[in-house]
């Protein structure tokens, strides 16, 4: 099965185009993933038949694919204790095709400016008496393709169905349970909000003036409760445009790789040439140092050390029982003699002497 490391090293040499310090670094750490150009390698031992096993370490570089799904398990077993008793709602907001250019000509400043217009909106939204009425909480994270890899920033926020009232003595439940808030009043409160800061950056020059009487898209959905929420924002958090395991073929020159069309729910495949294949991948690598994922309002972690205050305030406010929680485990390393769990007890560097592991 090809991978995207292996067409990396092809052609990181034959690239033309110029790449920001971000783009060089994720290249280099993809080809190096779990080979001995990382320079180290995790000792696992058997405790039952005394087996063991070596394996290079991940680069750990968010841009890669090979990290994505340890990046999901950890990520998921952290929100574990976070869960609420409740079904979660899943708004998405996208920006138009006409802010795309501004986005990759400036995006450490148009993704911040876009995480806090479409947050201040919810919020302020939430907060009218009209809709809900109520302080919310969320958890938003960026993502930048579609599914064929093309360029589509929208933000994925996570949000608790409902939120504690004005006053703080209660929680107050959305009016149905198929969505939190209406998607029309919503993008429009963004458009507005998103229109003035992009002023104050002075990017307005660069933006078609017909993109701000032209109707936005947003959706609101109910993703159920408890881990399942979280299990279906995961990927959305760490994961990259591509996995390996969805390259289907590459042939040193052409790259055929599958996805499934939104629309039709159809496996599609794609084949583009490898240096237009890197280069797409390459549009989706963020700004050193840039939060992809952020927390707010009663999630946000000035407020982690309330949330047994806040499952209260849910038990005590609702007619029905909580749903049954479903508790996530993260899947252990089994021995492939007897299968047994193995246990992690060196990282063993070429730089360096052994460093023992806590069991």
């Amino acid at each position: 099965m090809p991978e995207l490391a292996t067409i990396f090293r092809d052609w990181r040499m034959r690239l033309s185009l110029p790449l920001s310090k971000e783009q060089i670094r994720a290249i280099h750490d993809i080809c190096a993933c779990r080979t001995p150009e990382v320079g180290h390698q995790m000792l696992y031992l058997c405790p039952n038949c005394g087996d063991h096993h070596l394996a290079w370490q991940s680069c750990g570089n968010r841009n890669c694919p090979k990290c994505g799904n340890d990046k999901v398990t950890k990520w998921l077993a952290k929100r574990q204790n976070e869960m609420l008793p409740i079904d979660y709602f899943m708004i998405t907001m996208t920006l138009p095709s006409e802010l795309h250019h501004v986005c990759l000509s400036f995006p450490r400043k148009v993704y911040k400016a876009f995480f806090a217009a479409a947050s201040e909106s919810i919020k302020e939204l939430a907060i009218d008496k009209r809709f809900l009425g109520a302080n919310v909480g969320m958890i938003g994270t960026l993502q930048t393709w579609r599914r064929d890899g093309e360029f589509h920033p929208h933000i994925h926020f996570l949000i608790p169905g409902g939120g504690i009232s004005k006053d703080g003595k209660y929680w107050v439940f959305p009016r149905t349970s198929k969505f939190l808030v209406h998607s029309k009043p919503l993008m429009k409160l963004f458009k507005g909000k998103l229109k003035a800061l992009l002023e104050s950056l002075g990017f307005l020059e660069h933006i078609p003036p017909s993109i701000w009487r032209k109707p936005w898209v947003g959706d609101c959905k109910n993703v159920g409760n408890g881990m399942s929420s979280f299990k279906y924002i995961g990927p959305y958090t760490q994961r990259v445009f591509i996995s390996n395991n969805r390259i289907e073929d590459y042939d040193g020159e052409n790259v055929t790789f599958r996805y499934t069309n939104s629309k039709t729910n159809e496996t599609t495949r794609r084949t583009m040439h490898a240096k237009a294949f890197i280069y797409m991948f390459l549009r989706h690598v963020l700004p050193s140092g840039f939060q992809k994922t952020r927390y707010y309002g009663i999630l946000g972690s000035a407020c982690k050390g309330t949330l047994r205050e806040i499952r209260l305030l849910i038990l005590t406010s609702r007619s029905q029982p909580p749903p049954e929680p479903e508790v996530f485990e993260a899947p252990p390393i089994l021995c492939k003699k007897c299968g047994t769990e193995m246990l992690r007890r060196f990282l063993l560097s070429t730089r360096g002497p052994p460093q023992k592991i806590a069991s």
